[in-house]
């Protein structure tokens, strides 16, 4: 059992709470996630780690109410206990000294992209993070985004906040007046394909971060399956960050799709 030390409201849907774990917050390092279930026959929910305090204790996962048990966990309150944490899990993210990395976040994807940005900017690189969202009161994490980063760009759909556009519109703004070494990209998966897309014509190295198609966490289940230059590989065990120019990303949508009827 888990403590939620404290909880905040991104948006109606959008949530960031603060959970008593110590022993993944002095383990975990950028590009972990851990897997929670609320309730004994609780369904798991794979969460990247947006960021943790050692000291205090604690790691803040930001959860964006979808199905049941994402709503269920939203639901608790400041004091309230998740039944299950595990973690850190995955792979950590590769951080070096590239050069200037651009990193795109969408919508909650801003999330888990935080730590990263932040490993990036202390290993010495020029970051500019791209953050998208389809409005204004959907953006989460700017301030910390921007205490992390060289330069921050937001673009929405609608133009009520920031740049009117997609991420794309924005990375390509970037490459077009500077040299960009590395990008990096979390979000929906049409957004990582495009991103992708993108980056694959300007032959700029890209990591995509796969971790919303896990169910399991731990290898068994089989659901994370994806296709990665021609190889399955498995998002939990074996990411969840890839070579976004590798990734069948129309295989990946198919399976995210599978359970939509039930959900």
């Amino acid at each position: 059992m888990n403590k939620i030390v404290s909880k905040e409201y991104f948006s109606e849907k959008v949530v960031k709470l603060v959970v008593e774990a110590p022993l993944i917050a002095r383990a975990r390092k950028a590009g972990h996630f851990v897997i929670v279930r609320c309730g004994e026959k609780g369904e798991r929910i794979p969460l990247t780690i947006a960021s943790a305090d050692p000291q205090k204790g604690t790691i803040t996962l930001v959860v964006q109410a979808v199905g049941v048990s994402s709503s269920k966990l939203c639901a608790l309150n400041e004091g309230d206990y998740i039944t299950d944490v595990v973690g850190p899990l995955g792979q950590a993210t590769h951080i070096e000294n590239v050069g200037t990395v651009v990193c795109c976040g969408g919508g909650v994807g801003v999330a888990p992209l935080l730590p990263i940005v932040e490993a990036f900017k202390k290993a010495g690189n020029r970051v500019i993070s791209i953050l998208a969202a389809r409005t204004k009161e959907l953006i989460i994490l700017e301030e910390e985004m921007k205490k992390n980063s060289d330069e921050v760009i937001i673009m929405t759909d609608d133009g009520s906040y920031g740049k009117k556009g997609l991420v794309t519109n924005g990375l390509e703004e970037v490459i077009n007046r500077e040299k960009v070494n590395l990008c990096v990209t979390i979000g929906p998966a049409i957004m990582m394909k495009f991103v992708s897309l993108l980056t694959k014509k300007y032959d700029i190295p890209t990591v995509a971060s796969l971790n919303t198609i896990m169910v399991d966490g731990t290898g068994m289940c089989g659901a994370c399956r994806i296709t990665v230059g021609g190889k399955t590989k498995f998002v939990c065990i074996d990411g969840p960050e890839f070579d976004a120019h590798q990734v069948d990303f129309d295989e990946m949508m198919m399976r995210l799709s599978s359970y939509k009827d039930v959900e």
